[in-house]
């Protein structure tokens, strides 16, 4: 049997997250994010879920991910379709959770070379 340590194999990892944030590859990120499976780490504009918009989807929308994961804050909360139209339009996939959920999807998504995002709702 052998054994060998699992290494992500996206650039980017979700270490931590809290009330107050959460830390990507060790940096504390305090507001909204886009965490794309390789590159930068993205400042998201949306500070309130009711702040959201089309144009924050279109944002994501242009780092070309395969799928998303939308960590919604601490509780689970649907956007509203005609926000995220343009994904469907695109074929890209949409999955809401909490955040805490998303971080732990993300991570396991990620980890298996998916080209994965997540939006994650930081509210200050």
């Amino acid at each position: 049997m052998k054994f060998q340590l699992d290494e992500p194999q996206g650039g980017n990892n979700i270490s931590r997250h809290d009330a107050q944030g959460v830390w990507v590859n060790g940096q504390p990120h305090t507001a909204s994010v886009l965490v794309p499976w390789k590159g930068e780490v993205v400042a998201w504009p949306p500070s309130r879920f009711e702040e959201l918009q089309p144009a924050h989807f279109e944002a994501i929308k242009a780092l070309k991910p395969e799928l998303v994961v939308f960590g919604s804050g601490a509780k689970l909360r649907f956007p509203s379709p005609a926000l995220w139209r343009g994904l469907v339009e695109a074929r890209i996939g949409l999955e809401v959770m909490d955040i805490a959920a998303a971080c732990r999807t993300y991570n396991v998504l990620a980890s298996e070379g998916r080209n994965v995002l997540a939006a994650l709702m930081i509210e200050g």
